[in-house]
């Protein structure tokens, strides 16, 4: 019989959305506060690979990834996507914005064998954590790169975010080698 082992840590990533820019600063420096250094930034792109958000977000969508310096473990993923609602949540409730969802925190795990990201919405593909809190690996790596699945959101399909995925990968693996 295999015994269990403790998980090695893995690199926390945080995709921000928002209309505003200002928003995705406030984002930047919350999230800082509550994880640590970000070691790591994409540019901001235009997220617009879906409509789905433009009634609580409104149009004009910018997308930006935050990847953290210091790792964490593997189980942390629920109480993050908690961590990011309550962030949500408080910016929302200073009513500053319009939209009633100023901004939208999507927490993720990069392993060196697949990218995964944390949900509240249960799918077929989707595994319940705790808390409300599904995981779902939304990337594979294989053949020297991430790879989407049949259910992979269409943005994480685009070259220009598997690409910086990549790049955080090999920060990763740095990580994981202590230099």
């Amino acid at each position: 019989m295999a015994e269990p082992h403790e998980h090695v840590p893995v690199l926390l990533v945080i995709a921000a959305f928002s209309r505003h820019d200002e928003v995705l600063d406030w984002a930047r420096q919350q999230l800082e506060e509550a994880f640590g250094p970000i070691e790591l930034t994409s540019p901001a792109y235009e997220f617009n690979q879906t409509i789905y958000y433009e009634t609580t977000m409104g149009p004009g969508l910018r997308k930006q990834f935050f990847v953290f310096r210091n790792l964490i473990a593997a189980d942390c993923l629920p109480s993050t996507k908690l961590q990011t609602n309550v962030l949500e949540a408080e910016l929302a409730g200073t009513g500053a914005y319009p939209e009633p969802r100023p901004l939208n925190l999507d927490p993720g795990l990069l392993e060196l064998g697949k990218f995964m990201l944390a949900t509240t919405k249960d799918q077929a593909h989707r595994i319940y954590l705790c808390d409300g809190i599904f995981a779902e690996v939304t990337l594979r790596y294989q053949a020297g790169a991430f790879e989407p699945w049949p259910w992979t959101y269409a943005d994480y399909r685009q070259q220009v975010v598997r690409d910086f995925l990549q790049e955080a990968r090999e920060f990763y693996k740095q990580q994981l080698r202590g230099t």
